[in-house]
């Protein structure tokens, strides 16, 4: 054995596996997007909650600016 290099790797992570793209879909049970209806969230529970977090969004945006 020469010095500085030891019989077995001192640090050895087993191998892994690479899973294919079709086995991520398939696991994850993934879809095509069929309408951008999917993206919706009913976070707010009115139009004028929405409004109040949009203005108080751009007020602390302001505040923070100056």
């Amino acid at each position: 054995m020469s010095e500085g290099r030891p019989d077995r790797p001192i640090h050895h992570l087993p191998a892994r596996r690479k899973t294919s793209l079709e086995e991520l879909v398939r696991d994850k049970r993934a879809h095509p997007i069929e309408s951008m209806d999917e993206f919706t969230a009913d976070t707010f529970e009115s139009d004028e909650e929405l409004d109040e977090f949009i203005a108080f969004t751009h007020a602390e945006r302001q505040r923070e600016l100056a």
